[in-house]
């Protein structure tokens, strides 16, 4: 199980219809557009580093569940990332898009490609011991090590 996987059962399980919302966006070209029927308002942050390197930074996104459709999909390319998801690109502008878990094709959207990003919630941060010094959120967030997501979702030992 991964980060995105592990906060999503961290955050939605409580998360009220009231907290989600219809949105939409673009890549930095225009080439994609999206539509994503539940949105969260809510925003988490991971600092692995694979998400590092893909992004040059934390990735930053809104959970948007699988009810979203995307205009342009034919510039979407899609790189799979692990056994258990994917990420998608603008194969013109190269903004990162999505990361998208194979088994229900939930959608995590980077946050920056919102039209609208008011009343948005920065709730969580994972990965915060493999965050590097030289940045910092000013936020106040659940933060998560790895440690603490590993011991959250490991199998029960019988």
């Amino acid at each position: 199980m991964n980060f995105l996987e592990m906060r999503i059962k961290t955050i939605n399980p409580g998360e009220k219809m009231s907290e989600t919302n219809e949105q939409t966006g673009s890549c930095l070209c225009g080439a994609v557009h999206f539509t994503a029927k539940n949105a969260s308002r809510k925003v988490g942050a991971c600092h692995c580093g694979m998400c590092r390197k893909w992004g040059g930074g934390p990735y930053m996104e809104i959970d948007c569940g699988n009810e979203i459709t995307f205009e342009g999909e034919d510039d979407i390319t899609v790189y799979n990332s692990s056994d258990w998801a994917e990420r998608g690109f603008c194969r013109k502008c190269g903004s990162n898009l999505f990361y998208r878990l194979k088994e229900n094709r939930q959608h995590m959207v980077a946050v920056g490609l919102f039209d609208n990003q008011e009343d948005l919630e920065f709730e969580i941060q994972v990965f915060i011991d493999k965050k590097p010094s030289f940045y910092s959120f000013s936020n106040q967030t659940n933060n998560l090590t790895e440690a603490e997501i590993i011991a959250m979702y490991s199998p029960a030992e019988e």
